[in-house]
């Protein structure tokens, strides 16, 4: 039987053989990883869903995207909208429960909730960002685990099949979810597909998924899809927010929480 990591891995894979090659058939992705036929329209199908791929009758087209896809160093990141973002992390910080198990996903909006956390006692933290592990440590009462992998130098985070390994024997009770760009209609999405999958695998092991964003992010689209709107359970972001996309957001059974700047 197949597992969800080789699947993964394959996915990644034909992803990149689209971005050495602008077309791809099915017939040769299965002679390349000696799966079924059905097994590589499975995976083309899923691709194209995710807005990753276009798809074609006999396989799959290169997708060149429009949107936004800077991948910025996090020492840039950490410039832009600070005032917004630490807001951001003080109002998310009041959602957490002293005993809980938390996930914070790298990122500079989720390194201000870790800056945040004086007040608790009882914490396990899981997180996949490196500067966070380091701000956690400052603490020197909670229990940090910090998940292996491949070590991305832009995010300061690790990534890839080990890490999304590590996490699958996890559970937790809050994830509290970077958000590099926000559409009502496409979903979340980041400009690095290893960040998408690890995001993903962050998602199905958490209670309560919190996303958490300041308001320039919002309906934006970037390269990897990670999940659509309605699998969020909470939104935080700053009072920049239009008021439409607040009103939607509530509409859809979303708790939306409002940092003023």
């Amino acid at each position: 039987m197949e597992t969800s990591n080789s699947t993964k891995e394959r996915r990644a894979l034909i992803l990149q053989a689209l971005t050495d090659h602008p077309s791809i058939s099915v017939r040769e992705l299965h002679e390349r990883f000696n799966v079924s036929e059905v097994t590589i329209r499975k995976d083309l199908n899923n691709l194209s869903e995710r807005n990753l791929i276009i798809r074609t009758h006999g396989g799959a087209l290169r997708k060149i995207y429009e949107e936004t896809k800077d991948d910025l160093s996090i020492n840039n990141k950490k410039l832009y909208n600070r005032p917004a973002k630490q807001a951001i992390g003080r109002l998310a910080s009041t959602l957490i429960e002293d005993g809980d198990t938390i996930v914070l996903d790298s990122g500079t909006t989720t390194l201000e909730i870790a800056r945040n956390l004086e007040h608790f006692h009882n914490l396990t933290i899981i997180t996949n960002g490196l500067n966070i592990a380091g701000e956690l440590l400052n603490y020197k009462r909670f229990n940090v685990i910090v998940l292996g992998g491949n070590v991305r130098t832009q995010s300061q985070s690790t990534v890839g099949p080990i890490a999304e390994s590590n996490l699958k024997i996890f559970y937790s009770d809050k994830l509290f979810l970077g958000v590099d760009s926000f559409s009502l209609e496409n979903g979340l999405s980041t400009p690095n597909i290893e960040e998408a999958n690890i995001n993903r695998t962050m998602m199905s092991m958490a209670k309560e998924v919190v996303a958490v964003f300041d308001s320039t992010k919002v309906n934006r689209r970037s390269f990897a899809f990670i999940g659509k709107v309605d699998e969020v359970n909470t939104i935080v972001s700053d009072s920049n927010m239009p008021q439409n996309v607040r009103s939607q957001i509530k509409s859809r059974g979303i708790n939306l929480h409002i940092a003023d700047i």
